[in-house]
């Protein structure tokens, strides 16, 4: 975006610090970064004498390899050495500052030649030395066990060279203000990169520039303990990190992988457990507000969707001091004015344009009301505020009754879901970008998927529309002709699973416990086995929810910065206080003159319905290079390293396209992964791709639906509900013989033949193959055979047989070589050869010019 010009290329920054030594003696620490080369080196001091206060010093020099070790060779003592992949930063509770770092890292996924790392291990080192006689302060220890309870070495990502804190859209805008502080009302954009001369000197010359990104905060997990680190002038030091879920798989079409990336990505704002963070805050923050981004790959072109879940962006919660199943919803606070869905949804407008999808899961009609308080509150607030948005930007609500769907006779909650999916692309697009000079398409708005927990039944729907999404991007790639994709093939089991890991990852972190009703629940494909699963699930949430969320909720605010641990008596101890409302609820009378009607700035209604951040994109740095080899730039290097030896099976790429086998069956007739994998012997009953449902789930059912103001079940009872299903059909079903026929499929399917009797034809040319191979071993005949016998039966064998050979090699091996005959000809223009002179570099003199003419004449 706002870059049509083929010939400016940006490139982002890539990390100088990418390796990091820590020496630690007793009154120093000191911590030496290198770049992936391990050519150039920076250094940065820490002063350990210094009680409770961090000082840090940092040497403006870049040092060699020669230079680094004879600091190194300086150091006195023994000093403790520790390898790491980078600093994350300083924290303090009570009594000094601990440095945490990345000792352990794993490649876990690649945008284009970006690679992305998850965090296997990290070490907390204490900065400040106890010089004291005096006991520690008896919280210390509890503050850093509470610390650690986030445990880093899950589901935390960061990268060297791109940022994971912002959609691959925006990543691939072109820059248009640059600083750390810029106020988008006020101060003056770059000039227009498309009118831009550069100062080139010719019209099509290439011109390439460097930017270091402004990550988007409310995705970077540690922004706290970086705070310590903001004076170090090279930010290369600075390692972001998010906190989410990564993950990459492959699909073979005939032999050409192609990636699909899923990236999640938690918000740091109202971050919380499950039944303590509801709804939102008054800045607009909603709980377990996650980004996800589905990017396809080919290896040249890039496709990207995004969707994003929140709770409802109202101020309710659920009294959890009654240990019930299912905690009663109320609202807190009436907001008349929605002027906290406002906040909320200026803020989607501004990152991803017009228009903005709800789609709303939450039950809408009950005998008693439970969801259907929530459900009524989202559906006033953006009927409120569409009154004052122009009419070809005002926001979209679709109401959808997963849990009532499910229960209806017959229902399919992934048909309807395949329709609204559909839809939603139709009025979304995607973002796409070939090579260099081609035409591009933006995303432009956002769907916003929400239930009450945003868990379960959200997850399903997401994959729905990830589905959706990924047949148009297969077909905008030109894999596909239409954007159909068929369940249980290849291609949508490989997302189903993809999803399953996302849904599980975000139920652990938020709910206390992995998915409770899957994928397969809502097709009715889950097996009566798994149902016993989804009761342990479902008991396990309960558990956590009930006695381990207020701990786990204490560790993220702590973690976060939102809660800072001091001596004095007037702060009270984390685990004494009776509510974290006032650390996530901060409320900030607004300063702003505009009346509450004019809910969006006027900046973000001017850019739709393309998104103003895209269009203004902001970057800390931007510098002009000269060529695009440089290390800094050098994406290629990067990703292949190839300065280093590195094992084909260790390689990124490598590991991602043996994912493709993953989903294969072990047999099959059809190596299309856009086609159905199953058995030939079962008859599908149904089309999957247009209903969601395996040939093997139930098509009806005896049970009959309630009546609309009845309907008062959760998605607790869905499991109970399916499972009475598959026992009646289990029960009427007749169980089908199993024979070898019916589980394998034949030689002629698999291999596009059969066994049969040879004609009489072949026959006679294998038994005069047989002849051939007897006359070629001679070395079976004894020595004392006969001579005239011997003859007279290799004249029998050769009888209706003629061997001739297909080339003459003569008598050239490798113990003598007969040289070749040189016509006259040939040495003729030799000898002329000879005579010429031999400094064809000088000047030739006039006598010599007869000699080359004749020597060219003769060739």
């Amino acid at each position: 975006m706002n870059n049509d010009n083929p010939n400016i290329i940006f490139n982002p920054l890539i990390s100088s610090i990418q390796k990091v030594v820590l020496y630690e003696t007793r009154s120093r620490l000191y911590l030496v970064g290198s770049n992936n080369r391990e050519t150039r080196f920076r250094l940065l001091t820490i002063d350990r004498l210094a009680l409770n206060r961090l000082s840090i010093e940092e040497n403006a020099n870049e040092f060699n390899s020669v230079e680094i070790r004879r600091f190194v060779s300086s150091l006195t003592g023994s000093p403790k050495v520790t390898s790491a992949y980078g600093v994350l930063g300083f924290v303090r509770f009570l009594e000094g500052y601990y440095l945490i770092l990345v000792t352990k890292r794993k490649c876990c996924a690649h945008i284009g030649m970006h690679l992305v790392y998850t965090i296997k291990d990290t070490v907390m080192v204490r900065v400040n030395e106890v010089t004291s006689q005096r006991p520690p302060h008896p919280h210390e220890e509890r503050y850093k066990r509470m610390f650690q309870n986030i445990d880093l070495r899950s589901n935390f990502y960061f990268s060297y060279s791109y940022d994971l804190t912002r959609t691959l859209q925006y990543n691939e805008s072109a820059p248009r203000y640059v600083g750390a502080q810029v106020n988008l009302d006020c101060d003056e954009p770059l000039p227009d990169w498309n009118t831009l001369t550069n100062n080139v000197e010719r019209t099509h010359e290439r011109v390439d520039y460097a930017f270091r990104s402004d990550s988007r905060k409310r995705f970077v997990w540690n922004a706290y303990l970086l705070q310590a680190m903001e004076g170090i002038m090279l930010k290369d030091w600075l390692l972001e990190v998010t906190h989410g879920y990564v993950s990459q798989s492959c699909i073979s079409i005939f032999g050409r992988h192609v990636n699909v990336c899923l990236i999640a990505r938690r918000s740091t704002r109202f971050a919380g457990t499950r039944f303590l963070k509801r709804g939102a805050n008054f800045q607009g923050d909603v709980a377990n507000e996650v980004e996800t981004e589905q990017i396809v790959s080919d290896g040249q072109r890039l496709c990207a969707f995004t969707q994003m879940r929140g709770s409802i962006p109202s101020h309710w919660s659920q009294d959890i001091s009654k240990m019930v199943p299912k905690p009663p919803i109320q609202l807190d606070i009436s907001d008349p004015y929605a002027q906290t869905p406002s906040r909320h949804f200026e803020r989607l407008l501004f990152h991803y344009g017009a228009p903005l999808i709800m789609l709303n899961l939450v039950k809408k009609r009950e005998r008693r009301k439970h969801e259907s308080i929530i459900s009524k509150e989202l559906e006033n607030s953006i009927k409120y505020l569409n009154q004052f948005l122009p009419p070809q930007h005002r926001m979209k609500h679709i109401h959808f009754d997963m849990a009532r769907q499910s229960r209806l006779s017959g229902g399919n909650v992934m048909e309807h879901l395949a329709v609204i999916a559909e839809s939603i692309i139709q009025m979304t697009n995607m973002f796409y970008k070939a090579h260099r000079g081609s035409e591009l398409s933006f995303q432009t708005g956002i769907v916003r998927t929400n239930c009450v927990d945003c868990l379960d039944r959200t997850n399903s729907a997401q994959f729905a529309i990830g589905k959706c999404a990924l047949g148009h991007q297969l077909e905008r790639l030109g894999f596909l002709k239409t954007p159909k994709l068929e369940f249980d093939s290849d291609c949508v089991t490989m997302l189903e699973h993809l999803y399953e890991e996302h849904g599980d990852t975000l139920a652990l972190q938020y709910g206390g416990s992995q998915l409770v009703h899957r994928i397969k629940t809502y097709r009715k494909t889950a097996a009566w086995a798994s149902q016993g699963n989804d009761v342990m699930q479902t008991l396990s949430r309960y558990y956590s929810n009930t006695f381990s969320d207020t701990e786990k909720q204490q560790s993220i605010n702590l973690f976060l910065g939102l809660y800072k641990p001091s001596i004095t008596k007037l702060n009270q101890p984390i685990w004494e206080l009776q509510t974290d409302y006032y650390m996530h609820n901060a409320f900030v009378p607004s300063t702003s003159k505009a009346p509450i009607t004019d809910w969006v700035r006027h900046k973000v209604r001017e850019c739709l319905p393309y998104p103003c951040a895209d269009a203004n994109k902001l970057v800390k740095e931007l510098i002009r290079v000269h060529s695009n080899s440089l290390e800094m730039i050098d994406a290629y290097s990067n990703y292949h390293q190839s300065f280093k030896w590195t094992d084909l099976s260790e390689h990124i790429e490598f590991e991602i396209s043996q994912l493709a086998t993953r989903y294969m069956p072990t047999y099959r007739t059809n190596y299309s992964p856009f086609q159905r994998q199953i058995q030939p012997s079962r008859k599908a009953r149904q089309n999957p791709s247009m209903t969601g449902q395996s040939s093997t789930g139930s098509m009806n059912s005896n049970s009959s639906s309630s009546s609309e103001g009845e309907d008062s079940s959760s998605d607790e009872e869905l499991s109970a509900s399916f499972a009475e299903k598959e026992a009646k059909q289990t029960e009427t079903a007749e169980p089908a013989p199993f024979t070898l026929a019916s589980m394998l499929p034949s030689m002629e399917q698999v291999y596009g033949c059969t066994i049969s009797a040879p004609s009489k034809q072949n026959m006679s040319i294998y038994k005069k193959y047989v002849k051939i191979d007897k006359l070629s071993s001679v070395g079976v005949y004894p020595n004392q055979t006969a001579v005239a016998q011997r003859e007279q039966e290799i004249a029998l064998m050769m009888r209706g047989v003629t061997l001739r050979p297909l080339s003459d090699y003569g008598t050239d091996s490798y113990l003598s070589v007969e040289p070749p005959t040189v016509s006259e000809e040939s040495q003729r223009i030799y000898a002329e050869y000879c005579k010429t002179p031999r400094y064809f570099n000088a000047v030739p003199k006039f006598d010599e010019f007869d000699t080359l003419y004749q020597y060219v004449q003769n060739l």
